[in-house]
């Protein structure tokens, strides 16, 4: 019984050397106080009471949210800012034997890295500079843990809180500049309009003036075309006259035929020409010549 015994004793040793590790995960081994080796993922084995795991080690990336650090800026102005520092663990020997404590190191360095970043940038600059203020960081830090076994991957400034009063001024700021540019905004507004308005009324005067243009050029041709076709019409008329070679007698005639006419009408006063006059004469004297050659015959 005492040898079974023994037995199991030794063989439950033995399997208590036999060790699991999981993903992400490493183990440092020490062999009688000294390191020895780094376990991996997968199966394992370590000497039983002879070798001891000094640290268990998470590989995975880790996001440590510092608290807010007073610094100072170039121009004397203090104010409250907060970092987040993403860090992940390279060489579990390094972060076992490197340091104590890591991450209050890490911490107590990115708080002393960013009082001097800051100290050289005014408030201003301060507040527009972050990408540079967290590439800064980064590689300081990076350069710092890399002794550490400690892979800094990026710094990201979280917060920035200027003074109250400050804070008030920067308001008052922002305001008025909004102001500034919703007033340049309206101006522009007006401006455009009022452009707009005149061009159009401009557009319009011009269409009136051509509509006026073109109406006084189609009434000026109308009349030069029908003063041509009066005119036409007493040339071709004057033309007919001397084709027919019409005597002072003729013509006399026709214009008392014209005159007959125009006694037809409905006009109460009738003005005679001169010539009408003789011709009348001139025809009565003709009828009594006749009426006495007649009184004669019989």
């Amino acid at each position: 019984m005492l040898v079974i015994a023994i037995i199991l004793i030794i063989v439950l040793i033995i399997a208590s050397g036999v060790k699991i590790v999981s993903q992400s995960k490493a183990m440092v081994v020490e062999r009688l106080g000294a390191y020895d080796r780094t376990m991996t993922t997968g199966v394992n084995y370590r000497m039983p009471i002879i070798d001891r795991i000094a640290n268990v080690v998470s590989l995975k990336e880790v996001a440590r949210d510092f608290a807010p650090q007073p610094v100072i800026t170039k121009d004397n102005v203090t104010m409250q800012i907060d970092t987040v520092v993403y860090y992940q663990i390279t060489d579990p020997k390094l972060y076992t034997y490197g340091i104590e404590n890591p991450v209050s190191a890490i911490e107590n360095l990115t708080a002393t890295t960013l009082r001097n970043i800051i100290g050289e940038l005014e408030l201003d600059e301060t507040l527009t500079s972050r990408d540079i203020i967290n590439s800064k960081m980064r590689s300081i830090l990076d350069e710092a843990t890399d002794a550490w076994g400690i892979k800094v991957n990026r710094v990201e400034v979280k917060n920035i809180l200027p003074p109250k009063d400050i804070q008030e001024a920067m308001e008052k700021q922002m305001r008025a500049e909004r102001e500034r540019r919703e007033a340049i905004l309206k101006a522009e507004g007006e401006k455009k309009s009022a452009i707009l308005l005149a061009e159009g009324e401009k557009e319009s005067m011009i269409l009136r003036a051509d509509a006026k243009k073109e109406a006084a050029i189609r009434e000026a041709e109308g009349e030069a075309e029908a003063t041509i076709k009066i005119k036409e019409a007493e040339a071709k008329g004057l033309e007919l006259i001397k084709s027919v070679k019409m005597d002072e007698a003729t013509l006399k005639l026709k214009s008392y035929e014209a005159m007959v006419e125009v006694s037809k009408g409905q006009s109460t006063k009738i003005i005679i020409p001169s010539e009408l006059q003789n011709l009348a004469t001139i025809g009565t004297t003709v009828r009594e010549m006749l009426d006495q050659k007649a009184s004669k015959d019989k």
